[in-house]
């Protein structure tokens, strides 16, 4: 290798995508089903690709935290709080998500079981003093306790440790030697808000163990084989982050994947001059999407997970069970349903043979001819006499043509996008009318000009590398970290002091972590914002704030932002409950340069479209469509990572920079 290189991978739940970009040239990629071993699919993309050596920057996004959070699993954990907060857990908040369903799931299992949730004697005040001093004796007479019940982790939440730590890195001092991992609520989530805050730091711990031991792993991987690079992670916020730093900071890592692709979908859309896009990631297991305005993308502070509140600062991604592995199933009710469980890597989708028999999106693209078997996805070949079986008992349930019912098939998996496109849009009160669809992901470019004309956008947009778009995320993206502290703050009264104090505080301890990653002093963006609400509000809205601001002009954002989320402003009394500041150390400045333009002959298969039947579809390289010329649909344009298809009444154009342009005729 003569030049460093930035090294992105995205081990998906069904295929892991590595992309190296180097100066000077277009991507190297690589794509091979997920295995068991991470570390081992990362070197042998490494070594697939030339660059087992001399990496400058190798960024990780990974579904471990994921899985782990969904599936239930992790370290045993324990939980000390408070005398008479014992149950806080199961108690949590009194919502009914589902007030008008009679067949509504059961609430989930609360994260630590009662026998394992311990009380000792200890109070502070929600202004930080002392009420009454912790008990050590009682500390001290838990670690006994702990050992016999072999737990791993121990979370730790008082009531407003937030406001006052004091008592909670006490029971860590105590508790340290005879537990490995000990998490502190004050330090996990500083925020007020007790059930959200315990269980958040209940999570944390579950997954710490977890994740020390996957990025150990990782790390012995690549050191075995001789990669010296260090190891980033991609995060929630979208941002990357050091390993170093996220073994003690694991939640970071929840919507690693979706985030990546999110970054680059920023990017790309930069480049395009466009200002207000829908992210469309459509993948093997799921589809995520998420708003870009402004060229910034949408961020939330909490998450639910199972149905239960984790507080993180992660893009503001709406995740469904579409995927092109999702699974094809009759419900109770006789209906086609698609997802949300997944055939995965291991066996995959029926057409990869490799084992499955059940129905897949992926089988029907291979039925309707949209997929051929010519097309390999990494080096899995189809198999379209499998693809037809394992559709057929479908057919013969609904007395429909096998064609027929792949194509219900898509339309079912099109009808779940379409409704998580208008979630992260119409529902934010912001016209699809004036957004561009940025699809990819291996499934995302198939669906992407109809889901488009379905939303009322007008272009869908299909990025270079759309196939492996995530792990050009994660090669691309800027180092970024976050912090947040619970904040009384009153408006009508306070002067800018009540905020500025407490934000410097986090902004130097952000710089602080960034300096220890290396980054140079100068080039350390910082961000700002308050969680502001109307006094007796039950939830916040999060205010980006500049320094030198005074409280009218503070209030003044609110009533802006209060407008266009909820449509009304009042004269009543605003009050803020917490700041938030980020520091950012943008990437250098790097290009996913296109594959240069090949000349080829356009083939034709037969393609079978929804209401229009069978139809000769010319087949187009998509780096063999001449630059700026308009290629109508019906048509398919190929390369090695994905498939885009234009629907009847549409046309394709390529530009210079290698994007493809999905418009209505």
């Amino acid at each position: 290798m003569t030049a460093p290189a930035a090294v992105g991978i995205d081990a998906g739940g069904t295929f892991t995508d590595l992309v190296v970009v180097a100066p000077g040239g277009p991507p190297l990629v690589y794509k091979r089903p997920t295995s068991r071993d991470p570390s081992r699919a990362l070197v042998d993309g490494l070594r697939a690709v030339g660059h087992d050596a001399g990496v400058a920057r190798l960024t990780y996004g990974t579904t471990v935290v994921t899985n782990a959070l969904l599936a239930g699993a992790g370290a045993r954990v324990a939980l000390v709080t408070t005398r008479g907060f014992r149950d806080v857990l199961e108690i949590g908040r009194q919502q009914r998500d589902h007030l008008y369903r009679l067949d509504a799931p059961g609430r989930a299992a609360p994260a630590v079981p009662r026998a394992l949730r311990f009380e000792v004697t200890e109070r502070i005040d929600p202004g930080g003093r002392v009420l009454q001093p912790l008990v050590d004796g009682e500390v001290a007479a838990l670690a006994d306790a702990l050992r016999r019940a072999e737990v791993e982790a121990v979370a730790v939440c008082f009531l407003h440790a937030y406001a006052n730590p004091v008592h909670e890195r006490r029971v860590a001092a105590l508790l340290g030697p005879h537990v490995r991992h000990v998490c502190l609520s004050s330090a996990v989530n500083p925020e007020f808000r007790e059930y959200e805050r315990a269980h958040t730091t209940c999570v944390h711990a579950r997954v710490t163990p977890l994740v020390a031991r996957h990025l150990h792993d990782l790390a012995a991987g690549l050191r075995a084989v001789g990669v010296q690079a260090p190891l980033a992670l991609m995060q929630s916020n979208g941002g990357v982050a050091s390993a170093r730093q996220l073994v003690d900071r694991p939640l970071a890592l929840y919507m690693s994947g979706p985030a990546a692709g999110v970054a680059a979908a920023r990017a790309v859309i930069a480049g395009a001059g466009i200002g207000d896009a829908v992210a469309l990631d459509m993948g093997g297991t799921s589809t995520d999407v998420c708003l870009i305005r402004g060229g910034q993308v949408e961020s939330v502070t909490e998450r639910r997970v199972l149905g239960q509140p984790v507080r993180l600062r992660s893009v503001a991604v709406e995740s469904i069970g579409a995927g092109g592995g999702s699974v094809a199933w009759v419900d109770r009710a006789g209906a086609l349903r698609v997802g949300p469980e997944s055939a995965g890597a291991e066996p995959g989708p029926a057409c990869y043979a490799r084992g499955g028999e059940r129905a897949t999106v992926t089988d029907a693209y291979v039925v309707l001819g949209v997929l051929s078997e010519t097309h390999a996805i990494g080096d899995v070949r189809l198999d379209p006499d499998l693809a037809r079986r394992a559709i057929e008992p479908l057919a013969a349930r609904f007395g429909m043509s096998v064609p027929d019912t792949a194509a219900g098939i898509l339309e079912i998996a099109g009808a779940a996008m379409l409704r998580a496109i208008r979630m992260v849009s119409l529902e934010r009160g912001v016209d699809p009318r004036a957004l561009t669809l940025v699809a990819y992901g291996g499934a995302g470019p198939i669906h992407a000009g109809r889901l488009a004309a379905l939303a009322g956008m007008p272009r869908a947009l299909v990025p270079v590398y759309a196939g492996v778009f995530s792990a050009c995320g994660c090669a691309l993206a800027d180092r970024r970290y976050d912090a947040a502290q619970s904040a009384r703050v009153r408006l009508w009264e306070d002067g800018p002091e009540a905020w500025e104090r407490p934000l410097r505080e986090l902004e130097a301890d952000l710089l602080a972590r960034c300096l220890d990653d290396g980054a140079p002093p100068g080039s350390v963006v910082l961000q700002r914002s308050i969680d502001l609400r109307y006094v007796g509000q039950n939830y916040e809205l999060e205010v980006p704030v500049t320094p030198g601001l005074d409280a009218a002009a503070v209030r003044a954002r609110f009533l802006t932002l209060h407008r266009l989320r909820y449509q009304y402003v009042t004269d009543e009394p605003v009050e803020g409950v917490a700041v938030r500041a980020a520091a950012i150390v943008p990437a250098p400045e790097a290009r996913l340069l296109a594959p240069a333009a090949e000349a080829a002959a356009a083939r034709s298969r037969r393609v079978f479209f929804h209401r229009m039947g069978w139809i000769d579809t010319p087949v187009y390289p998509r780096m063999g469509v001449p630059c700026g010329r308009a290629c109508p649909g019906p048509a398919i344009l190929e390369d090695p990572w994905c498939t885009a298809l234009v629907y009847p009444g549409q046309t394709a154009r390529r530009d210079e920079a290698g994007l493809l342009w999905i418009e209505p005729s």
